[in-house]
């Protein structure tokens, strides 16, 4: 992930490549309910805020302050770590906009989507699409992007530790690199980690050192490609086959699927 400048609006101006996960994903059930106000319910892990302040809540009344829509009850099964830089409540958010577009018959088109996304958050908007996209701006401009990793593994693990999104930016240092993102990354996935640097670890790994020795493991376990996802605090590792590994210490959380 590339931090290029602070913007004056406040937010940082980024370029990152975001590619989805198909074996990892929290699920949610959602249905009318009567009432004025939405029923929210949280089983999994469970998510340290007030139901009020939950991603899938604001959704609801950023849709029903736009367009009206009823009271729901949703169901949030957490399965996805949070805290890790993995956009578990960004899908989460945004699954509800979808949901209720569906339930609702709003026929929203796929921009309007985007747009009510982009509100909930900088990369919420990927999940409308939920395609290997570059995004740019501040995470909500997206272009397709091929991203060649079919066939390889992603192993994908998270220390017994957060990362708080203002935590992450509070010592980052914005750089413009010489080669744009989408050029770096098109080379072959031996180079990226030569030249595909998050701009997050440096000052992360020296707050969190779990979190540094985890990337460490994956390269010595032969990952070709090692890095922290977002702004952490999971890290992930691309293999060339199916790997048995063992993380360097207890309470880490470890998902691994074929691409």
């Amino acid at each position: 992930m590339d931090v290029l400048r602070r913007r004056e609006d406040g937010y940082h101006e980024l370029a990152t490549v975001i590619y989805p996960m198909r074996g990892l994903y929290d699920l949610l059930d959602i249905e009318p309910c009567e009432g004025r106000e939405p029923r929210f319910e949280n089983v999994g892990f469970e998510v340290d805020c007030p139901p009020e302040q939950n991603i899938c809540i604001k959704a609801w009344r950023l849709l029903h302050e736009r367009y009206g829509v009823g009271a729901v009850r949703i169901r949030l099964d957490k399965r996805t770590p949070f805290g890790a830089g993995l956009g578990g409540g960004s899908a989460d958010g945004t699954a509800v906009i979808l949901a209720l577009n569906e339930i609702f018959a709003l026929n929203l088109k796929e921009q309007e989507l985007i747009a009510l996304a982009a509100e909930l958050g900088s990369d919420t908007a990927f999940f409308v699409r939920n395609t290997p996209q570059l995004c740019t701006g501040r995470g909500e401009i997206m272009e397709p992007i091929k991203v060649p990793l079919q066939g390889l593994w992603l192993v994908l693990v998270k220390p017994d530790e957060g990362v708080s999104t203002r935590e992450a930016y509070s010592g980052i240092r914005p750089f413009v690199p010489q080669v744009p993102l989408c050029e770096r990354i098109a080379l072959p996935i031996e180079q990226w980690q030569a030249v595909l640097k998050n701009d997050f670890e440096p000052h992360i790994f020296a707050s969190h050192h779990k979190i540094g020795r985890l990337k460490e493991w994956l390269q010595e376990q032969g990952a070709i490609y090692a890095s922290m996802s977002g702004s952490g605090s999971a890290l992930f590792g691309i293999f060339d086959h199916k790997p048995d590994l063992t993380p360097p210490f207890d309470g880490v959380f470890i998902h691994s699927e074929e691409l």
